[in-house]
């Protein structure tokens, strides 16, 4: 043969079996298409939030349609959501905006958080237009989600996704019990409660759960056959349930033979409890106001930078200051809590916390600091920690700035605080109420652990919500006067100190301890409390079957011993018996140690 047809034919092997030895790799397949749909009414308190969610699902934004309407709006909604529309509808592979601007409300409602029947029908309708849409674009999945509910899980249509359920939700999160699911219902189609919600809602069960309901938030997989015979509108033609756009979903996904899922493996968002139809939208922003602070207490949610959000109005509820007691290293807490505030309208100064772990013996000589002899910490029989010797020192610098500033009257917060709902509106009654009756006060406990629980403490007379402070821990938040910072640091405490939530009860004379008692005198300190308490500790356990074992069990055990040596220094013993769960105890152990670090 030809040497050059030898050379090439060759050539043609090496070239074959290169091929065949690196063959090219598949390339991976796309996501799946995905419609949400958005809702939105009256929602210009909660789309800034809102639109933040979906701005940071971590989801491709081309595998994602949106389809939004708005109607009965006595607000900016309609701007807002048109505003985020322009702003980011490039981004996303189709979008579908139906406004309504007139009328403003339906002809048959009470107000604007009343379901009338006309508003049922269009709503129902506005659904059903957005899963015909879903289905004529040829998505994958449809996600329904209200527009004051809000996904901090970025992850949760891929784990939605991942369940592989015809129609899946994942249970949003809220202060109270509510939750986007119900485990029973009635043969008439009405909520039933039954002994399956509470672990589920509380996590004690984890799983995907089948339930007869899911509302607010949940996510349709249209590639299944069985959703072809789903709708919202109009009603089966067997339906006679109430005319309500949930129960006809889920009559509807009963006939077509889908069952719902639940899905609580994760956090995956919250959402408000539902208002009364009599109630207002400022209430209902006041509500959801509480839904964003506890949003931010596990999850960095922040509005959308696509819509303009004017910063709220900041005041200082008619006190002189709100100091912000926080360490400069935990930046964590000192956002949070500033993005709470702002929230919350509020406008706090900032008071840098005394670091405990900055403190040696000459720092300590140099204050005159001296340890009470008789005091140890009846949980661990150890002595004051620098921790709790900084913490009291946080809190005497701010005493000294009330009285040195001349201001007469001011709110202390600590950093782990989680604020109760209508927090601001109830505070500032309270206190508009105690100037009404001109009561004479020095501190007025906001957030505590109340201790004395045999007997109810008394209320104050001429003031609702208020009872005279019997003993209690923790310093989470106080309103304290003029007259009362000169009381607190008269007591000269740097000599003979305690932890400074055991302080303030011997200043106000209701300490079990007589021992300790017997350092400081007068011991005239007007203490109240409001009640009930506007302010919670936000750290609880990871594991919420053990939450409320750990709050009523180990924080009694960190120090509460103190009030049943009552016997030993004869003064009244009102906490003589605590059954003590053994497992409860061996739970906590780990959450208490950190704790007691604190």
């Amino acid at each position: 043969p030809h040497p050059l047809s030898t050379q090439v034919h060759t050539f043609i092997l090496h070239i074959l079996l290169l091929f065949d030895l690196n063959p090219v790799p598949e390339s991976s397949l796309l996501k799946p298409k995905v419609m949400i749909a958005i809702l939105a009414r009256n929602s210009a308190h909660s789309l800034p939030y809102y639109m933040g969610c979906i701005d940071r699902l971590d989801y491709p934004k081309d595998r994602i349609a949106i389809w939004a309407a708005t109607d009965h709006n006595v607000d900016n909604t309609t701007a807002m959501l048109r505003e985020w529309l322009r702003n980011r509808q490039s981004r996303y592979h189709y979008v579908e905006w139906r406004p309504m601007e007139e009328p403003r409300s339906y002809m048959d409602e009470w107000g604007p958080k009343h379901w009338a029947p006309s508003r049922f029908n269009h709503v129902m309708k506005l659904r059903q237009a957005a899963l015909k849409a879903a289905r004529e674009r040829w998505a994958d999945y449809i996600l329904f989600v209200d527009s004051d509910n809000l996904l901090t899980n970025p992850r949760v249509l891929d784990l939605m996704m991942a369940e592989n359920f015809t129609l899946v939700a994942p249970m949003l999160d809220s202060r109270s019990l509510y939750s986007n699911f119900w485990c029973g219902i009635t043969p008439q189609g009405y909520y039933k409660r039954t002994p399956d919600y509470q672990p589920i809602r509380e996590w004690k069960r984890l799983g995907c759960f089948s339930v007869p309901m899911v509302h607010s938030t949940f996510l349709l997989d249209l590639r299944r056959s069985a959703t072809l015979d789903m709708a919202f509108h109009p009603p089966h033609p067997d339906y006679s349930w109430a005319f309500d756009d949930i129960m006809v979903f889920a009559f509807s996904a009963r006939q077509a033979g889908v069952q719902m899922y639940v899905c609580n493996r994760e956090h995956y968002g919250f959402l408000p409890v539902p208002l009364k139809a009599q109630q207002s939208v400022e209430e209902e922003e006041e509500s959801f106001t509480h839904t964003i602070t506890e949003a931010m207490i596990d999850h960095n949610i922040k509005p959308s930078e696509f819509l303009f959000t004017p910063p709220k109005p900041q005041d200082k509820m008619g006190f002189d200051e709100i100091f912000l007691i926080n360490l400069k290293r935990r930046l964590d807490r000192r956002e949070r809590m500033l993005n709470t505030m702002a929230a919350l309208g509020l406008e706090a100064t900032l008071a840098d916390a005394v670091d405990g772990k900055a403190l040696n013996t000459s720092h300590l000589q140099a204050l005159g600091i001296e340890m009470m002899p008789v005091y140890k910490d009846p949980y661990s029989g150890r002595v004051l920690t620098r921790g709790e010797i900084g913490c009291f020192l946080s809190h005497h610098f701010t005493w000294k700035q009330v009285v040195e500033r001349g201001l007469q009257h001011v709110l202390v917060l600590e950093d782990d605080v989680r604020f109760e709902p209508r927090f601001k509106r109830r505070l500032q009654t309270i206190m508009e109420d105690v100037g009404k009756a001109q009561l004479n006060w020095d501190l007025i406990y906001v957030g505590r652990k109340r201790m004395q629980v045999a007997q109810p403490e008394v209320s104050v007379e001429g003031v609702d919500n208020l009872v005279e402070a019997d003993y209690s821990y923790w310093t989470l938040g106080y309103a304290l006067s003029q007259q009362g910072a000169k009381k607190l640091l008269a007591a000269q405490p740097f000599g003979k100190m305690l932890p400074v939530d055991e302080f303030l009860p011997v200043m106000f004379n209701k300490h079990p301890n007589a021992a300790y008692m017997s350092h400081f005198d007068p011991r005239d300190l007007r203490a109240f409390s409001v009640e009930p308490l506007s302010l919670d500790v936000f750290r609880k356990p990871e594991n919420h079957s053990v939450q409320k074992k750990c709050a009523c069990v180990g924080l009694w055990l960190k120090r509460s011993a103190t009030a049943f040596g009552n016997q030993k220094h004869g003064t009244p013993n009102n906490l003589k018996t605590l059954t003590i769960n053994k497992l409860a105890v061996s739970e906590c152990a780990a959450n208490l140690m950190f704790m007691a670090s604190e």
